[in-house]
């Protein structure tokens, strides 16, 4: 997983002591719990929809989407690692204010996009319940932000995943939707690019691989944990299991809902978590669909505001300089706590006054899909500018993150246009 190529054998030597198992998983951390962020309500309706519309032949397509994940979001640790300064720090000192605005206002607009959806799935598992949205998001919100203002990032960082972790309940709800060996088989081996509606839906999936604020997040959190050089190979690790792990979220997800469309034929829409659940009740049951199903999107939810807010909070703070570690007091970080609690307030708030939720998540979608130039083309600059010799990409391995990052910026691209159509 060494990304630095060979130029950085003798720096790699010094930089990768023995670590034991306790300095180990204190590395752990900011890659696990921004890929089950990534695992977000939308891209878990995202992943439904391919499963029930196209069956197991877009599964194979989330397997290949685990490379680029992996290897753009290990840039970030790269640089959050060896710099020791945040996206919007870096964008401002070598770019410009004005890039850097830029850059922060449409992490924060997409940030606020992303809490709006994380709500909408948070309101959507309460009523599987019949439980109100006027209690849930409300809940949600001052839980979310009682663990900005926990005064630690490794206790944010702890909460964040043993809730992610409970999008793991979408694997049991795969098995026990008993998938058809021969069907599946015959599935991820079929790619059917002569389809328009094929290759729209496999663009939203390209499209919501890579989010600006999954960039923003891990990078200020190895900043925030206080990673350096020498933590590099575990955190490299880190980001790998993750981007692993959120791949399988989604495929267990594909799975379900195409074992449920292919043995009952459902051509019920599935754009809430209710339409998602009952398309699940003929192969799992009522019970199973609410408690397996509910878990997982609530966990996804939960992860991705938190994920989502701080990044949007972090990169804004980073532009202007202000105090934004999790670790700082209230008072001396004010405006970073400010901006952190305010985008919460204002997901809930667009949640709760009922306003075409469909239609902004739409607009979300477009929104990062035509941000994905920018924000890749930002990484990969800073990459090549900013770190030192020995920690750059070198030779094949540069190339194969530079081809992968071209497929998924075309892919957000034409997901963009199309939609705007």
């Amino acid at each position: 997983m060494d990304a630095s190529g060979p130029d950085s054998t003798a720096a790699a030597v010094v930089a990768r002591p023995a670590l034991g198992w306790t300095a180990i998983l204190a590395v752990l951390g900011p890659g696990l719990i921004v890929m089950l962020a990534d695992t977000d309500a939308g891209s878990v309706i995202t992943a439904a929809q391919s499963g029930a519309q196209w069956g197991y032949r877009m599964i194979l397509p989330q397997l290949l989407l685990i490379p680029p994940l992996y290897f753009i979001q290990e840039i970030t640790v790269r640089l959050g690692a060896v710099t020791g300064q945040g996206h919007g720090t870096l964008i401002r000192r070598h770019f410009g204010l004005g890039w850097a605005l830029l850059s922060a206002s449409t992490l924060f607009m997409s940030g606020i996009g992303a809490l709006v959806a994380e709500f909408a799935g948070i309101a959507g598992v309460g009523e599987l319940f019949h439980v109100s949205r006027w209690f849930t998001v409300p809940l949600a919100t001052a839980a979310l932000i009682g663990v900005g203002l926990a005064g630690s990032y490794s206790k944010a960082e702890r909460i964040g995943i043993a809730v992610g972790l409970f999008e793991l309940a979408f694997i049991p709800a795969a098995l026990m939707a008993h998938p058809d060996a021969g069907q599946l088989w015959h599935g991820v081996k079929s790619m059917p690019f002569d389809q328009p509606d094929y290759v729209f839906l496999l663009a939203a999936n390209v499209g919501a691989v890579i989010m600006p604020w999954m960039i923003f997040y891990q990078q200020g959190a190895v900043i925030d944990k206080g990673l350096g050089p020498q933590h590099l190979r575990i955190a490299r690790w880190d980001t790998a299991i993750g981007a692993v792990l959120t791949q399988v979220i989604m495929i267990a997800v594909v799975v379900a809902l195409a074992a449920a469309a292919s043995r009952f034929k459902t051509t019920a829409p599935l754009d809430t978590v209710g339409e998602i659940a009952r398309g699940l009740i003929p192969v799992i049951g009522w019970a199973g669909a609410k408690v397996l199903f509910g878990l997982g999107v609530l966990g996804a939810a939960l992860t991705a505001a938190l994920v989502a807010s701080l990044a949007g909070a972090w990169g804004i703070s980073e532009v202007f300089g202000w105090q934004h570690s999790l670790s700082d007091p209230v008072p001396e970080a004010r405006i970073f706590y400010w901006i952190y609690s305010g985008a919460h307030i204002a997901g809930a708030i667009l949640v709760l006054a009922s306003v075409d939720l469909v239609r902004l998540t739409v607009d979300v979608e477009v929104m990062n899909a035509m941000l994905l130039p920018i924000v890749l083309g930002f990484l990969l600059a800073l990459e090549g500018k900013v770190l030192p010799r020995q920690y750059r990409m070198h030779g094949v391995y540069k190339y194969v993150v530079w081809g992968f990052s071209a497929v998924v910026i075309l892919f957000g691209i034409y997901m963009g246009i199309v939609t705007l159509r």
